[in-house]
C-alpha cells in the first residue's frame, strides 16, 4: 500500500520525519544522561527513548494522522505506548548485548581512546535499535494505533 499509495507516501515520509525529531530526542537525552550522571547505557537508552515516544505521539496524532483523531485521545495514546512498550522489548536487548562487542571493536580494531569508543559504540547501538524499532513502529501503529482510516477512501481519491 505505501508504494502504491501518494497519501501513504506522505504519510511515510511524515512519520520518518516525526521519527528524525524523536531519535534527536533520543540521542541527545542518552548522551546527555550517560555522560553526565554515568547511568548505563540501558538505563539512559530506555529513558531517552520514553522522551522520544511522547514527541512522537504528539506529532504523529496531529500531524502525521490528523484524520484518525475519531478514537479519545487516551485510548490512542494507550495503543501507541503498548506499540512501543514491545519497542523497548526490542530495544534493551539490543542496547545490552550489541554495545559491549561494538565498544570492543572500536577499543582494539581502531585503537582509539575508551571515551571515543565508547561514545561511538553507545551511538552506533543505538542507531541500530532506533531502526529496528523505527519500522516496528511504523507498521504496527499503521495498522493498528492509526487503523481508524478508510484505506479504501483514500485509494479513491
Amino acid at each position: 500500500m505505501i508504494l502504491s499509495n501518494t497519501k501513504e507516501r506522505h504519510r511515510f515520509a511524515k512519520f520518518a520525519l516525526v521519527g528524525t525529531l524523536g531519535a534527536v530526542i533520543d540521542f541527545g537525552v542518552m548522551n546527555l544522561l550517560s555522560h553526565f550522571t554515568n547511568v548505563s547505557l540501558v538505563y539512559a537508552g530506555t529513558t531517552s527513548f520514553i522522551c522520544a515516544v511522547i514527541s512522537n505521539f504528539v506529532w504523529n496524532r496531529y500531524w502525521t494522522y490528523p484524520e484518525s483523531r475519531s478514537r479519545p485521545l487516551l485510548n490512542q495514546m494507550g495503543m501507541f505506548f503498548l506499540v512501543n512498550t514491545a519497542g523497548v522489548a526490542i530495544r534493551i536487548p539490543i542496547l545490552h548485548y550489541v554495545e559491549p562487542p561494538m565498544l570492543r571493536f572500536f577499543e582494539r580494531l581502531l585503537q582509539i581512546t575508551h571515551a571515543s569508543a565508547e561514545f561511538y559504540a553507545k551511538n552506533l547501538t543505538l542507531a541500530a535499535a532506533v531502526g529496528i524499532i523505527m519500522l516496528w513502529n511504523f507498521f504496527v501503529n499503521r495498522y493498528w494505533t492509526y487503523n481508524d482510516i478508510d484505506h479504501h477512501q483514500e485509494i479513491r481519491t
